[in-house]
């Protein structure tokens, strides 16, 4: 069958009022650049007229200015899941004009085969490659694009120049079977696959390949200052007496490790760190940290959902594909975020958070409880099946005008039942095997800056006996005077006790 080749305008006009429409990619990486521009447009024109244009959005995991960034600022979004990262999507979720739906990234697919979220319309994905028999081949990021393709009713086909064709043998397609039907996903290391290299489409759905020349990475890293330093610095130092106390076995273990410059910060220390042996990757995001442990022999391997990598990285990769492609492996996120996968492998998780309390629990996702920041991505899929989940954070943010660790978490994503460690750059709080009271102790010890230490054990003082000691009354004075004065650090909890 011939492949119809289209504007990308043309492409855009496809896409109706109410449409649920799938992306591929995770992360900006594999993400369509130039169609999503266009709905946008369609969408101002429509509005302009006194037309309403709103569609249902589904991608991986956050994209960026160019997909999320540009259909937000058209007010072109209904609905949005599972996970964003933009600021002006981000304030048409809090407005509540977008309602966003949070979810656990390895669900999506699932979930959208199920029929939990309606019918997929449109598919629009990015590739490297188009063979004339449906053997479409992914860029830099997968996400849930196998199963829009297969759910959707038409396709569109971002075609960039920028991704080699040479890719091809880079991804492991697969798609588990549908309860009740479901067998065992067979990967057992890393470095195993289980699908083929390309998504299988009809082309039949295919409504136009839209053929673009867009830049394919992304922007650069933060580099690490004092505070992420020492977090890093810290996790390997722990992850090193973990091994010298026999819990880690001398091989190691995979690594997971979250979105960021302090995720990017902790793999850079841990590869440094000599004491701790070449490692693989078993995670979503391969960041540049990642590639570069890689040439130095310090990362064996590395599967991922998308290589989410600078610009400078990303071209330095595909500069010499015949090194990294045997290293490297992409697979959709229902399989680089399977909780079975990941107890299977007994990875070592390293994610950061908002927000923690003095008893574990963290906060991911809300900003005082009520604003969305990002989403809860694939923490909660590592986290509560990791052999060893850890939780990062700096101690302080905003100069000092927020405490990092409360009393109470203002939200709650992760609770103490699944946080084993946190670590910020003061020190490291083991909480396996300790009460609540034990963990509150270690974590104000270890983990709380000093400047809000003696507040911590102020609080500990006036919440009374029980297993779990709180205060209901005073165990958001932190996040009220943060909110009253701009500044935790004026908190009285006295106030709250007449």
């Amino acid at each position: 069958m011939a492949l119809k080749f289209i504007s990308a305008e043309e492409a855009a006009d496809f896409v109706r009022d109410g449409d649920q429409v799938g992306f591929s990619g995770f992360t900006a990486a594999g993400a369509p650049r130039v169609v999503p521009g266009f709905i946008a447009k369609k969408a101002e024109a429509e509005h302009a007229a006194g037309r309403p244009f709103q569609i249902g959005v589904f991608t991986g995991a956050s994209t960026g200015e160019f997909l999320d960034g540009v259909l937000a600022r058209a007010h072109a979004i209904k609905t949005r899941t599972p996970y964003q990262s933009t600021k002006d999507l981000r304030a048409c979720i809090n407005s509540n004009e977008t309602q966003y739906s949070d979810i656990h990234l390895s669900e999506l697919a699932q979930s959208l085969r199920s029929n939990f979220f309606g019918k997929i319309n449109v598919a629009i994905i990015e590739a490297a490659d188009v063979t004339d028999n449906g053997e479409v081949i992914l860029t830099a990021g997968v996400g849930i694009s196998p199963t829009i393709c297969r759910l959707a009713d038409k396709i569109i086909i971002e075609l960039n120049k920028q991704h080699p064709k040479e890719l091809r043998g880079i991804h492991d397609i697969y798609e588990p079977m549908d309860v009740p039907f479901r067998k065992e996903i067979p990967i057992y290391t890393p470095t195993d696959r289980a699908g083929v290299p390309y998504v299988k489409v009809d082309l039949n759905k295919v409504v136009g390949i839209v053929e673009t020349d867009v830049k394919a990475g992304g922007g650069g890293f933060t580099p690490a200052d004092e505070v992420t330093s020492q977090i890093g610095s810290n996790v390997a130092a722990f992850l090193e007496s973990e091994m010298k106390a026999g819990r880690i076995p001398s091989s190691f273990l995979p690594i997971q490790s979250g979105v960021g410059n302090v995720a990017n910060a902790v793999l850079g220390f841990m590869g440094e760190n000599k004491n701790i042996p070449a490692f693989n990757i078993y995670t979503e995001v391969i960041q540049d940290a990642v590639i570069a442990l890689m040439k130095q022999d310090r990362v064996k391997f590395a599967s991922g959902c998308s290589l989410t990598l600078s610009e400078s990285v990303l071209q330095e990769v595909y500069a010499d594909l015949n090194y990294f492609k045997p290293r490297l492996v992409l697979r959709p996120q229902e399989i680089s975020n399977n909780p079975g996968l990941v107890r299977r492998m007994g990875l070592i998780t390293i994610n950061t958070a908002l927000e923690a309390d003095i008893y574990g629990n963290i906060n991911s996702t809300h900003v005082c409880g009520t604003k969305m920041m990002n989403g809860i991505g694939g923490s909660g899929d590592f986290t509560r099946n990791a052999y060893l989940p850890i939780f990062t954070t700096p101690s302080i943010a905003k100069g000092g005008k927020i405490s990092s660790i409360v009393p109470m978490v203002s939200h709650a994503d992760h609770s103490e039942h699944s946080v084993k460690v946190l670590i910020t750059e003061l020190g490291v709080a083991d909480l396996r095997g300790k009460s609540p009271v034990q963990r509150a102790k270690l974590i104000i010890d270890n983990c709380v800056h000093p400047e809000y230490k003696e507040m911590m054990y102020e609080y500990m003082r006036i919440a009374g006996k029980g297993h779990t000691p709180h205060n209901l009354r005073a165990c958001f004075a932190l996040h009220n005077e943060l909110n009253e004065s701009g500044d935790m650090r004026n908190a009285d909890f006295s106030k709250y006790l007449k």
